[in-house]
């Protein structure tokens, strides 16, 4: 059960968020505030999992709100709900789960959720942990991170292929790798795969070798620096 606390200093805005939330499944609203103050007290005595949460308000604003509670060791996870569209990146800097643009649909509003519950299920406290972010062409895309396969630099982008497509992002294989050492590894100087995705590898009539890769019918080539490497991880995987 997702306990949701509302913040808007509209009335009525609030009141459309607390009636599609009462037509969904697992939620609860904890309360209500119409102030980034007032949010900041509800937070300490609700502790709810989610804040809703508009930017622009009088007073203490959602993104200063947000930017706070950054500073907390388990903070709440951020749905941005505001009438402007233009604002995204900075948003996701403050690390939101995600941003809905007024009038909010409860499409968007259920996808919203659904991303919370993995980021809270991860059980962790930077959602740049659980996603990768694309924010190029003004658009911010987020994808889970358990969907990705593997990883391609491209000039100054990231290609990232994942189970249902590709996507290009604007971090470096260097920054991705750092990020998610646990979790990437290196078989080639312009490559990346996720280590669980592993499940075999294939040589090729010429002498290089191969990843086989669950969720997709990429191969990407191992280099020969690399390969010992792999070769370890795939025999522990193996158990």
């Amino acid at each position: 059960m997702l306990r949701i606390l509302i913040i808007d200093d509209e009335m009525p805005a609030r009141h459309r968020l607390r009636r599609m939330l009462a037509e969904m499944p697992a939620v609860h609203v904890a309360g209500e505030a119409a102030t980034g103050h007032e949010a900041l007290r509800m937070i300490l005595v609700k502790a709810p999992d989610v804040l809703l949460l508009d930017i622009s308000m009088p007073g203490l604003d959602g993104m200063t709100l947000a930017q706070m509670l950054q500073e907390q060791a388990s903070p709440p996870a951020v749905i941005f709900c505001t009438a402007w569209s233009d604002q995204a990146v900075e948003a996701f800097e403050c690390d939101a789960v995600d941003y809905l643009v007024k009038p909010v649909r409860p499409g968007r509003l259920e996808a919203a959720l659904d991303k919370a519950r993995y980021f809270i299920a991860r059980g962790s406290g930077d959602v740049s942990g659980t996603f990768l972010r694309s924010t190029l062409g003004g658009r911010v895309t987020l994808l889970p991170l358990a969907e990705v396969v593997c990883l391609y630099a491209e000039d100054k982008y990231t290609t990232v292929v994942h189970e249902k497509g590709e996507l290009v992002i604007n971090q470096s294989l260097l920054e991705l790798e750092k990020e998610h050492a646990d979790i990437l590894l290196r078989i080639h100087r312009g490559t990346l795969v996720v280590r669980n995705r592993i499940r075999g590898l294939e040589k090729s009539s010429g002498g290089r070798h191969y990843l086989v890769l669950e969720g997709s019918d990429e191969r990407p080539q191992v280099s020969r620096r690399r390969l010992p490497a792999a070769r370890k991880l795939i025999r522990l995987l193996g158990g």
